[in-house]
């Protein structure tokens, strides 16, 4: 489906942001994924990403809509996102930061 600029814009502005980074390019998904705000729609990328209407039914607007990974997915029957990509912080302290943002399949 093709969403206006308007609309995607208001859908990454609903992904987690980090205060670490820059919130205008970077933005995790419900998995965890990072994602980069120019790689909407590029499955090539590891920051790829799409819109998913998480409303069984519902309309396209702005609430039924979330930012994923372009690997990840959400199961509306079930309510609940289905990673399969998620950050690298593996073998990183709780209070260390990766100095490169990475993701890693699950």
């Amino acid at each position: 489906m093709k969403y206006s600029e308007q609309l995607i814009q208001q859908v990454w502005e609903k992904a987690r942001a980090s205060t670490d980074i820059n919130a205008d390019l970077w933005r995790e998904d419900e998995c965890g994924a990072w994602i980069n705000h120019q790689h909407y729609g590029d499955t090539h990328s590891d920051f790829g990403w799409k819109i998913i209407n998480v409303s069984p039914g519902g309309p396209d607007t702005v609430e039924n809509l979330r930012a994923f990974h372009h690997r990840n997915t959400y199961d509306i029957g079930g309510r609940h996102a289905k990673c399969h990509v998620t950050a690298d912080r593996a073998n990183l302290a709780t209070f260390e930061h990766s100095p490169q943002l990475r993701n890693r399949s699950v």
